[in-house]
């Protein structure tokens, strides 16, 4: 049977300084440069080593392998001397035989590269591309008759489940490496009761009276495991969680789940975090998934690449309904079909099992800056028709430009389409959300539309009590966001609305904020330590949880002797108490706005039921110079 040791502890590094240092992984070395904005982003080769002894295996009967979950970007891979494998797109799994490599000890060496060319996606996007072995790293020994390993880092199986009335049915395909092997599926519950078993590389089993996959309020999850026997001995076996539901998307009603009608609302989300980069541990992708959780999300779009595995097994644990999409984004390489075709087989092929998984994502502003569109839109009818024939269960999608327009071809490939628009930040007028929004379903009528990018800049430091566009502050960040919650509400056929993003993340080309290499339109700060008052806003809308947020807590500061003080709630009633005496009482929900007169300093204390948040605030005669932006780049996108 398998037997599997992580490799991450031990390593030593020869970074851009050409030192060699001991690191454990996940490592990546941008984790500094790549989020200060500075010159000293680098971007280029660096070499890692290990040393192993000889795990104890049978070469008679065995192999080994080595299993990379993400290098950045490119990787070559050799053992004593002896070059396994080269493999190019720096967020999916790969793997190596190094079975006949193997000595008594053992040198693994490592070169991975991040530098710019013209053939591994992504090389121009708002992100920050960190190089490094920035995910897990392990040493597999199989016994020579097992489930493939060698097929763009797959889990070896594939299950397709369906659905009709009350009876669920699973067609569970695997793949091995020998022809006369003898493949046992078990199907079990959430309690590991077996519900379904069966014998056969390719067959379909019933599950009478199935429990479905009902997103986030019930995400139930089967597992079905695989056994190989082979000349009479079980000799490996593996598995994987599903669930069974079902889903449509419709241009006049929205997203379905399961029969009913299922609006979808929520983010999008990058990897990476301030002092570590990408090189994330599962604490930290539990944390992002408790702050989605917490406002109330019910859909994540991963942007802009493949996520860690980790972090797809959250989603189908918790409900989270999911756009997974490859990094070609910003700029057709016409050298870079060949990856953008590997990079999109491996991200089906390696999350195919994933219930949270709804629609493949082609492409994210490819028409940017892209010179040859002939080529880019052949592209992507490859793509589109590759999706298609690799699993005919899931539609497509892709993410629009702004300037990209509602006649572009592009935006015509995929069966769904959504739109990056920052109408109301990047251009003036709000409004200009519902023109936009109702303009394309009255000329598109039959085309599911969705919003895959909106927010603006908001810093939690910046304040004003007249806030507008461009001023960076939390106040105009949460009135963006006021308006386009309510505006989503008035366009009810939309397929998805995700906001951007989640969490402030890193983008070195940047210079916005009075904090250069950051992008800064996160409901929660780049370390993860402040929730902005906007993050309360979607929670007031989104969330069953109970609770009360005053927001402007940190514009204490006030250059007003009455000032407005705003309350974000999914509460009934609101109770609004100044230095301990009740002021006024609400009723309603999400967004209530109370008068309050400052005098010195100001207690103000929100109760709603068995809920309280509490503020303080203080009258200036003259505003407080450390609440307004005082250096910012004059182009918003200037990271282009």
């Amino acid at each position: 049977m398998r037997r599997i040791e992580c490799l991450n502890p031990g390593w030593q590094f020869c970074g851009p300084d050409r030192q060699w240092k001991a690191v454990d992984l996940p490592h990546t070395w941008n984790a500094i440069d790549g989020q200060d904005g500075g010159n000293d982003y680098w971007r280029g080769s660096c070499q890692y080593t290990r040393k192993f002894p000889l795990p104890a295996f049978d070469p008679e009967r065995e192999q080994v392998y080595l299993e990379f979950r993400g290098v950045n970007s490119t990787a070559d891979v050799s053992v004593n001397g002896r070059q396994v494998v080269h493999h190019d797109g720096g967020y999916s799994t790969f793997r190596a035989d190094i079975t006949d490599l193997l000595e008594k000890e053992n040198l693994l060496e490592v070169t991975a590269d991040n530098s710019v060319n013209d053939r591994v996606y992504p090389q121009k996007a708002d992100f920050t591309f960190y190089g490094g072995i920035y995910r897990d790293v392990y040493l597999m020994v199989v016994n020579r008759a097992h489930f493939d390993l060698d097929y763009y880092g797959g889990p070896g199986l594939q299950i397709t489940p369906t659905v009709s009335q009350r009876t669920g049915k699973v067609r569970v395909e695997s793949y091995t490496n020998v022809k006369s092997a003898q493949i046992l599926v078990t199907v079990t519950d959430a309690n590991g009761v077996i519900v379904a078993k069966g014998e056969g590389n390719d067959i379909s089993l019933e599950v009478p009276d199935v429990h479905l996959w009902d997103g986030v309020k019930d995400p139930y999850l089967y597992t079905a495991t695989l056994q190989l026997r082979y000349e009479g001995e079980i000799v490996d076996e593996i598995s994987s969680r599903f669930g069974f539901r079902t889903f449509k998307v419709d241009p006049k009603e929205g997203f379905f789940l399961n029969g009913r009608k299922y609006p979808l609302h929520g983010v999008s989300r990058h990897q990476d975090r301030r002092g570590i980069g990408n090189a994330l541990s599962k604490a930290e992708h539990d944390e992002d998934m408790a702050l989605i959780r917490e406002i109330g999300a019910n859909t994540i779009r991963l942007a802009h690449y493949q996520h860690d595995q980790y972090f797809y097994d959250l989603c189908d644990q918790y409900g989270m309904i999911v756009w997974a999409e490859i990094p070609y984004i910003s700029e057709h390489m016409p050298n870079g079909r060949e990856n953008t075709i590997s990079q999109m087989k491996e991200l089906i092929i390696q999350n195919y099992n994933h219930p949270s998984i709804v629609t493949w994502g082609v492409s994210n502003e490819i028409t940017i800056s892209t010179k040859d569109k002939e080529d880019m839109l052949d592209n992507h009818r490859v793509l589109n028709d590759l999706c298609h024939k690799m699993d005919p269960t899931r539609p497509t999608t892709l993410a629009c430009y702004a300037m990209c327009g509602p006649f572009n071809k592009v935006a015509h490939i995929t069966d769904l389409v959504s739109w990056n628009l920052y109408l109301g930040w990047y251009v003036p007028g709000l409004f200009l959300n519902d023109w936009w929004i109702s303009f394309f379903h009255w000329r598109y009528p039959n085309r599911c539309l969705g919003y895959s990018e909106y927010g603006c800049e908001g810093m939690p430091n910046l304040h004003s009590s007249h806030p507008k566009r461009g001023d960076h502050t939390e106040e105009y960040q949460a009135i963006y966001h006021e308006f386009l919650v309510e505006c989503f509400e008035r366009h009810p056929y939309m397929w998805s609305t995700h906001v951007w993003n989640m969490f402030d993340f890193a983008a070195d080309a940047r210079d916005q904020g009075g904090e250069p290499g950051m992008n800064h339109k996160g409901l929660v700060t780049f370390d993860r330590k402040i929730k902005k008052d906007s993050f309360y806003l979607y929670k007031a809308y989104w969330s069953d949880e109970p609770f009360v947020h005053i927001a402007g807590s940190r514009y204490v500061d006030r250059p007003e002797q009455v000032t407005t003080v705003k309350v974000y709630t999914n509460q009934p009633k609101v109770s609004l108490y100044v230095n301990g005496t009740l002021l006024a009482e609400q009723s309603g929900s999400k967004v209530l706005t109370f008068q309050v007169t400052l005098k010195g300093e100001t207690v103000v204390e929100a109760v709603a039921g068995d809920c309280k948040d509490s503020a303080t605030f203080r009258y200036v005669s003259q505003p407080n110079p450390a609440y307004t932006l005082q250096k910012s780049s004059s182009n918003s996108a200037n990271w282009v």
